[in-house]
């Protein structure tokens, strides 16, 4: 029960000072989830009340199934970009079906990773890089902010990619609305000051570190207050100022999405995706903040509880959620004990809901989206490319195309060739594995790769060390480097394959081993094997290989020296060590 019921852990050792922690921690992070809530669901196309909808069953549903003790859940940017991607190619926006398509994603995104955390399949997360999911949350961060220009400039502009906002921007340009402006350049001048500057200033002043941070986080509900009363005050809205309506009032009532076979058909494919982003960004974040405090989560449950939540959003009423880095940050910040943090989060929003929404009618759009410009721009990781491009430039490639496809085609095409991408470069790298010819280094028993250390060989004994997993992608490899080899080199006798760093060896590698041993056998070659992990012998023991072997298999390489130079390697050890590496 524990193990899928977390909730069972905590609970148990709950106190008043964990109740205290938790609760200011839970005001903290409404104060900001309001206004993102809001924002969010209109970026996903969706009515402005969805998002207060998609930040309650969530928050609920994870505090009981969740490991993380800080990770908040909730709508975020970068998938509600991809909600609204995948819903607009089905329905038109401010439909019924549109709704009802939002509704079914977050559902069918929950039982997929609810299907994944049952079996435990949380490692498939691991063939998305870090450079192309970097890449793909840059490229959707700028794809986000200049789509959100428009509600900025009181104009039209549709569209799911950098070129199609662009043009319908310069199109649009000459209808713009010059009081939006206002309002959208205040908030948006406003929020950037406050998330740069206003916390140095409170310092400065006097405030409290811990006060300081509060009126930080407040300022988009500060922004939102404002610019509502500006509205409201002097009827904006009618000269054009786009604002938000009536939100109803009321809690969400449970109800199924739509079962329509051909719907559920059609979002399969971006649900699964949704699925692998919001799991990956979640997992990132929850293992950040749990290693800050010595804690742990498990990746299985987080599985289950992320597809719990998402289930629970769309019985509720709303849309694909996930964890968010910057609310959860804060949760952790403020200071965040348990998941029961969430929960009176979530109660929190409820009473918004029932209590607020009628001050929200006359909110405008615009500054809706400056809140989501500035929240976004942090997600733009420049550096991060800076330093790909320095490490692995096949790396920066991969990362590269993601953001190209994510800003010119779209952030389905960008997401489905970074996860293409990660793949294919992953068994690019493993079938073309490291393989270092290795000497002794004098004075040692050790042996290190001829080309970085001064080391002492033997003409008629050849000894390799291979650096990766031997399966079949690399098994032909493994083939062509070991007979070109001793094509090479007519001296070579014995042929010593150092197994240390082999982690693992399937059939298929097994199979060529005894095709080289055979081949080699006709050159009058010996195959050994050295530094043979235990599992590996496992499997090879259940093989003929060992039995054809026309060599030895040693616990070391220098068994294996002593075994077929004796002499040289004895006088290699009697030497004065040599620590000399080569560049």
């Amino acid at each position: 029960m524990r193990r899928y019921f977390p909730i069972l852990d905590w609970l148990a050792v709950y106190d008043k000072p964990t109740f205290g922690a938790d609760l200011m921690a839970a005001l903290i992070v409404t104060i900001m989830l309001i206004p993102q809530s809001l924002a969010y669901a209109l970026l996903a196309g969706l009515p402005a009340e969805v998002g207060l909808y998609a930040s309650i069953a969530p928050l609920l549903v994870y505090a009981v199934f969740g490991t993380s003790r800080t990770l908040a859940v909730g709508p975020v940017a970068v998938v509600s970009l991809m909600t609204a991607a995948a819903v607009g190619q089905i329905a038109a926006q401010g439909t019924a079906e549109y709704l009802g398509a939002a509704i079914a994603m977050a559902v069918l995104s929950g039982l997929i990773l609810l299907c994944m955390g049952l079996l435990r399949l949380g490692f498939i997360a691991n063939f998305l890089s870090h450079p192309v999911i970097s890449g793909f949350i840059s490229a959707s961060a700028v794809l986000i902010a200049v789509g959100q220009l428009p509600g900025i400039l009181g104009i039209a502009a549709p569209g799911h990619t950098l070129v199609a906002v662009a043009t319908g921007i310069l199109t649009g340009i000459s209808g713009l609305n010059p009081v939006t402006l206002l309002i959208g350049g205040f908030a948006l001048g406003f929020l950037w000051w406050a998330r740069t500057r206003l916390k140095a200033a409170l310092l400065r002043a006097g405030v409290r570190p811990g006060l300081a941070g509060v009126i930080v986080r407040a300022a988009p509900v500060l922004a939102v207050a404002l610019t509502t009363l500006a509205t409201w005050g002097f009827g904006l809205a009618a000269h054009g100022v786009a604002v938000v309506g009536d939100i109803p009032t009321g809690l969400p009532m449970p109800a199924l999405p739509p079962l329509d076979p051909a719907l559920w058909q059609a979002i399969l494919l971006p649900a699964a995706l949704i699925s692998l982003v919001g799991y990956v960004e979640t997992v990132s974040v929850a293992q950040t903040l749990a290693a800050k405090r010595r804690q742990r989560i498990d990746p299985d449950q987080e599985l289950v509880a992320l597809g719990a939540a998402n289930i629970g959003a769309g019985l509720s009423g709303g849309f694909p959620v996930t964890g968010g880095f910057a609310r959860s940050v804060v949760n952790f910040d403020a200071g965040a004990q348990t998941p029961a943090a969430g929960a009176f989060t979530a109660l929190a929003m409820a009473l918004a809901t029932l209590f607020l929404t009628p001050l929200l009618s006359h909110l405008p759009k615009a500054t809706l989206a400056a809140t989501i410009i500035v929240a976004v721009l942090g997600l733009v990781d420049l550096a991060a490319i800076r330093r790909v491009w320095a490490s692995n430039r096949a790396d920066f490639a991969a990362m590269a195309a993601t953001i190209l496809l994510t800003l010119l085609v779209g952030v389905e095409a960008g997401i489905a060739a970074g996860v293409a991408l990660s793949i294919l470069l992953h068994l690019y790298r493993t079938s073309q594995p490291h393989v270092a010819v290795i000497g002794q280094v004098q004075g040692t028993e050790h042996f290190r790769n001829v080309r970085r250390h001064t080391v002492t060989t033997v003409p008629d004994v050849l000894a390799l060390r291979i650096d990766e997993a031997l399966y079949f992608p690399n098994a032909r490899f493994l083939e062509d480097t070991l007979l070109g080899a001793v094509a090479e080199d007519k001296a070579i006798r014995h042929i010593v394959l150092n197994c240390v760093a082999v982690n693992d060896i399937d059939s298929s590698a097994v199979e060529s081993l005894e095709a080289i041993n055979a081949r080699l056998h006709d050159a009058g070659v010996q195959l050994h094997l050295a530094e043979v992990k235990g599992p590996v012998m496992d499997r090879l023991l259940r093989t003929h290989l060992l039995h054809d072997l026309t060599g030895a298999v040693h616990l070391t390489m220098y068994d294996a020296m002593l075994a077929l130079a004796p002499q040289a390697a004895r006088d290699c050890r009697a030497l004065p060590r040599c620590e000399t590496a080569k560049p």
